[in-house]
């Protein structure tokens, strides 16, 4: 008997994490709700580089994924250095106080994918399932995928609310991100009629 391709084993529902504390809900409810982070790099003269990118979330190597052109500085700065961190933020509330809004900042190494191998493939499949307006860029010969793997992992619950957490347990929480593209409806809720 033929041996069957396995699907991805990521989750596509965010109603179990009742066995999260708290805090651990609001990471995964975080980096399932944003779809973009603000990726800090090092310039040539060691100078701070800050830049805009969509991610994704390989829960299963407990990784980020980013696809990035090779016109980017960001992406030569990621090549020359892969000492990397990415902050995500909640979305901005005129209520709260901007040190209120939670987030989370990961120090990470980058590791750029060869295009032609099986793990640029999961790659593509899971930053299309999170970005599917992103298809034509992935077709792109300068654009690359990249694997962040985290370091260090800071998490702010809000004002006065901070906390570390251990590249471990954060790879356990990113096996509980969604696979879906970020604003779709939750699995389990119903579809409006």
């Amino acid at each position: 008997m033929a041996e069957q391709e396995m699907p991805m084993t990521e989750p596509n529902s965010l109603s179990n994490l009742s066995h999260l504390s708290r805090l651990d809900r609001q990471v995964v409810l975080l980096l399932a709700e944003r779809a973009v982070g603000a990726l800090g790099t090092l310039e040539d003269d060691g100078a701070p580089a800050v830049s805009m990118v969509p991610f994704a979330v390989d829960g299963e190597a407990g990784e980020l994924i980013l696809h990035v052109s090779a016109l980017s500085a960001h992406t030569r700065q990621m090549r020359r250095d892969d000492r990397v961190s990415l902050l995500v933020t909640a979305a901005d509330d005129a209520a709260e106080l901007p040190q209120a809004l939670p987030r989370l900042t990961v120090q990470a190494r980058a590791r750029f994918e060869p295009a032609d191998g099986a793990a640029a493939v999961r790659c593509q499949a899971l930053y299309l399932a999170r970005h599917p307006g992103a298809e034509l860029m992935t077709q792109l010969p300068d654009f690359a995928f990249v694997r962040l793997r985290p370091t260090a992992v800071r998490h702010i619950a809000g004002f006065g609310a901070a906390r570390s957490v251990d590249p471990a347990d954060f790879a356990r929480l990113l096996a509980a991100v969604p696979v879906r593209p970020v604003g779709a409806p939750d699995a389990d809720t119903p579809m409006p009629d």
